[in-house]
């Protein structure tokens, strides 16, 4: 079976977002299930794809807001309103249909599509239209935009976020009934996008590297808790703002937390023991130099991958709820509560007597029941390939 995987974001082998993590991992699921598979869409600027041969990029787009002119902002937000389009797949329209027609039409024959998320596939729909294709949906896209206008700080930004809500909304439930196949990243997705029969669709529990090491390795600490994130992300951003100012208030003053990642402007903290350290060159190393890890999520839909990441090293954690959406097992190391007092008195517990576990036990069981839901997927673009045969 030969299928066009149709992303915003072709891999470049970076991981640089959980966006990408994701991506890279059903991938790979696709093909340990034998599956040829052909990515195709656009690349950051600056960047190559990490499997060229099997990767066809339409061109290269600079699509995050937060980095934007605003200027630019306004050019996309007018385009948005003159073609109907959502603000994040009018950021795609770079290249004609037609551009994207030809290049599809070079991928040679295939069976159906793989289209990953909202944004490629609202860009060009019309493109995509008359091949049978499984849909995968990160997120509930339009219950995060009713979140983000929720907590919007002006007018404005309200009414572009209801208006996404709104496009969003039609749009995933377009591709979700057209669909011969729906692979949500949480469970309680699949009921909100209206797919929640089993020949309807699948849960995707995701893994954030193809191998981790068996057994607990000694690491040295260096801070009592640590956070890492794209936090102009408006969901991360209400999750990190509900942990500056619900539950660091009740942490020791000598507590020490540190924050990297992109940083929304007007983000701070009075605690002492706060710092935000910004780009770090190796995450991984930078969380596992942490007693324990925050997993602080409130909003948004879909899956953590902070928190898989989390379980994969073995790290000690505290969670609200909504960061273990999406995850079938959890560690006896991992504290959950919403409330932000007990989420406090949880972190300092954690980090004065830290225990890790095994992660490759959690992997282990991530990685089984991802290749069984992919299987389920494929069972039904192959029932329909064999309809078309006969």
């Amino acid at each position: 079976m030969h299928l066009l995987f149709a992303t915003s974001i072709v891999p470049d082998g970076a991981l640089a977002s959980g966006y990408e993590i994701a991506n890279a991992a059903i991938i790979d699921a696709l093909r340990r299930a034998g599956v040829r598979v052909t990515v195709i869409g656009f690349i950051w600027p600056g960047k190559a794809p990490s499997d060229p041969q099997n990767t066809i990029v339409l061109d290269a787009v600079e699509v995050r807001t937060e980095s934007a002119s605003p200027l630019q902002k306004l050019v996309w937000l007018g385009k948005a309103v003159l073609s109907g389009l959502t603000f994040s797949s009018v950021k795609l329209r770079v290249v004609p249909d037609t551009e994207v027609r030809d290049a599809i039409e070079r991928a040679g024959p295939f069976d159906g599509y793989v289209l990953n998320s909202v944004q490629f596939a609202g860009a060009f729909e019309k493109v995509l239209a008359g091949r049978p294709f499984v849909f995968v949906a990160h997120n509930v896209e339009h219950r995060s935009a009713e979140e983000n206008a929720a907590a919007a700080g002006g007018a404005f930004q309200r009414w572009m976020f209801r208006r996404e809500a709104r496009l969003l909304k039609v749009m995933e439930e377009r591709l979700c009934g057209a669909a011969r196949f729906v692979f949500t990243l949480a469970d309680e997705d699949r009921l909100a996008l209206g797919i929640a029969s089993d020949r309807r669709s699948a849960v995707l529990p995701l893994v954030t590297r193809a191998q981790v090491s068996a057994g607990k390795a000694q690491r040295p600490i260096d801070c009592d808790a640590a956070l890492i994130g794209t936090w102009t992300w408006q969901p991360n951003r209400i999750g990190l703002d509900w942990f500056l100012t619900r539950v660091v208030p009740h942490l020791k003053p000598d507590f020490r937390i540190r924050i990297a990642g992109s940083m929304p402007s007007g983000v701070t903290s009075a605690h002492p023991g706060v710092s935000f350290v910004g780009r770090v060159p190796d995450a991984q190393a930078f969380v596992r130099g942490a007693a324990v890890i925050p997993l602080i999520s409130t909003a948004g839909s879909g899956v953590q991958l902070k928190t898989i990441e989390t379980f994969e090293l073995g790290l000690p954690s505290v969670a609200t709820s909504r960061s273990l959406r999406g995850i079938g097992y959890r560690p006896d190391n991992c504290v959950v509560t919403d409330d932000p007092i007990a989420f406090a008195a949880a972190l300092q517990a954690a980090a004065a007597n830290v225990r890790d576990v095994d992660g490759s036990t959690f992997h282990r069981r991530q990685l089984t029941a991802l290749d069984t839901a992919i299987g389920l997927g494929l069972e039904q673009l192959g029932a329909v390939r064999q309809e078309v045969a006969a």
